[in-house]
């Protein structure tokens, strides 16, 4: 059911997963991954001219904004992900929606263009009702002005908050407010999922799982929305009581793996309509982007996956981080076909001996995937939360990130990384355990994976001897470990409140 909303303070911050739905929402979340699934005051008082409102930058056209009401009562908020964050005691709270209003759905004149320059125009229009979950400081004086807006990832069918749980240390070290849509039909819905890995699979979305709470949410296709994503964000920008009456400065757009392809179509055919965003976290993207779909149809990956390679427009008015790593670049996603320049709107990091998903992704669930080899243990999400500051602070104050190195490939027709005579991949953005290695770790998976395992690379340790031979001793191997970290973090790939997750990476017992 749902009741109109009324502004209150708190709510209960443990996330809850329903019955049945915690072991889909672990594939859901580690395959939502692709094919399957300082502090700022709240004046925010700086001299510099924010990137997204200099005096070059389109204005903000108005437009309808989605109506919110409050949801309750079923069975609690429901997110299909592996890892859950209890908010209790963090200050932070968390409240559900259902967003509501007539989309807009797009036609793409002259088609899918590489250089990203498309031209959508409006197509047809359609009433919807989606979820929305919202995480913000309790307290007014802990925001800083900042919105993360995530496009919810759907891939085998469950929403999956995967930036949230990539970043959601930083969003409140900082004090952000975190906004998840569920954008896409099949994660409200439900329908066959749309991901080789689950293929065969019916999942129930939230209005089958629990219609006690979504039973009156209708999303009409996924054609639909990139305005649904739209007239959310306006709502959050007005500083609606979702926002506990907070009036944002920011909104930043944030996607990852089948999200990520949505945050490419948003940027190259719809913010230059809307302009609503004030920046954009793209997170492991494939070559290609999600294509528009037809009304009551889901968008398929196949589909993304079928879309001619595409760069990110490069007259872009706002600034752009796309945070790719050594898997996206040629397992299965091919990234590297739209590899594209920085310029003084993007900015392109690479993450060398990282895979599309990895531990992180997964926690304790990694045994469940039954992998023929270790699945990847790359500390990406640090660097995630690296570049999701760094964007933050660029539209906030103009300064640009720093440039990152790419990852070295071949030429030809079919790139492939180019490793060194231990097997790690050379260049990029090397953290620590990749810098001072104990294993190799590659978005490269065993030979023969599952359709899921292909996504999660491969940790392999390094023979005793070879490891000998690196370190004479493990006071050597932690003092080359600690300086490569304070590299990392110098060089702004990581942050210094991260540099204990990353110390935790090290592994002085391996050294004999």
């Amino acid at each position: 059911m749902r009741r109109v909303i009324r502004a209150r303070d708190s709510l209960s911050g443990q996330r809850r997963v329903l019955p049945g739905v915690r072991c889909l929402g672990v594939i859901s979340s580690l395959v939502a991954v692709g094919l399957v699934a300082s502090a700022c005051s709240s004046s925010d008082t700086t001299g510099t001219t924010s990137a997204s409102s200099s005096a070059e930058a389109p204005s903000r056209p108005v437009g309808p904004a989605a109506t919110f009401q409050e949801l309750a009562g079923g069975k609690g908020v429901n997110m299909g992900s592996p890892v859950s964050v209890n908010l209790q005691g963090t200050g932070y709270v968390e409240q559900e929606y259902a967003a509501s209003g007539t989309a807009t759905s797009y036609k793409a004149q002259g088609g899918y263009a590489d250089d990203g320059r498309w031209t959508f125009t409006p197509d047809s229009t359609a009433a919807y009702s989606t979820r929305v979950l919202v995480r913000r400081p309790a307290a007014a004086k802990d925001f800083n002005g900042t919105v993360v807006v995530e496009w919810l990832n759907v891939s085998s069918g469950v929403d999956s908050d995967v930036e949230w749980w990539n970043t959601h240390e930083e969003i409140m070290r900082q004090g952000d407010i975190w906004v998840g849509v569920s954008a896409q039909r099949i994660g409200v819905m439900g329908g066959p999922a749309l991901t080789p890995s689950a293929a065969g699979s019916v999942t129930p979305g939230l209005k089958g799982t629990d219609p006690a709470r979504y039973g009156s949410l209708n999303q009409p296709g996924d054609g639909y929305a990139f305005d649904i994503f739209t007239q959310v964000a306006r709502t959050i920008r007005a500083g609606a009581t979702a926002t506990g009456g907070l009036t944002p400065r920011r909104l930043l757009a944030a996607g990852e793996s089948q999200s990520a392809y949505a945050m490419v179509t948003y940027l190259n055919g719809v913010q230059p309509l809307t302009h609503e965003f004030d920046g954009f976290l793209v997170h492991s993207r494939g070559a290609g982007a999600m294509a528009l779909a037809a009304p009551g149809q889901p968008a398929s990956i196949q589909g993304a996956n079928a879309t001619p390679a595409t760069i990110i427009r490069t007259d872009t008015d706002v600034p752009v981080i796309d945070v790719q790593t050594e898997g996206d670049l040629t397992v299965i996603l091919n990234s590297v076909q739209a590899r594209q320049p920085d310029t003084n709107r993007f900015r392109l990091w690479e993450v060398a001996g990282a895979s599309h998903a990895d531990t992180h992704s997964v926690g304790p669930f990694a045994s469940a995937l039954n992998c023929a080899v270790a699945i990847n243990n790359s500390p990406t999400h640090i660097v995630v939360k690296a570049a999701l500051h760094a964007l933050d602070a660029w539209a906030r104050t103009g300064t640009p990130p720093p440039t990152a190195p790419r990852i070295d490939v071949t030429t030809g027709a079919t790139p492939q990384v180019v490793r060194d005579a231990d097997g790690i991949a050379r260049g990029g953005i090397r953290t620590p355990p990749v810098a001072v290695p104990v294993d190799v770790l590659s978005g490269t998976p065993d030979p023969n994976p599952s359709s899921i395992c292909v996504l999660f690379g491969s940790t392999t340790p390094l023979p005793a001897t070879r490891l000998a031979a690196l370190y004479p001793s493990r006071d050597a191997y932690l003092q080359k470990y600690n300086a490569a970290t304070d590299a990392t973090i110098k060089a702004g790939f990581a942050l210094t409140a991260d540099r204990p997750a990353l110390i935790a990476y090290a592994q002085p017992s391996r050294i004999l």
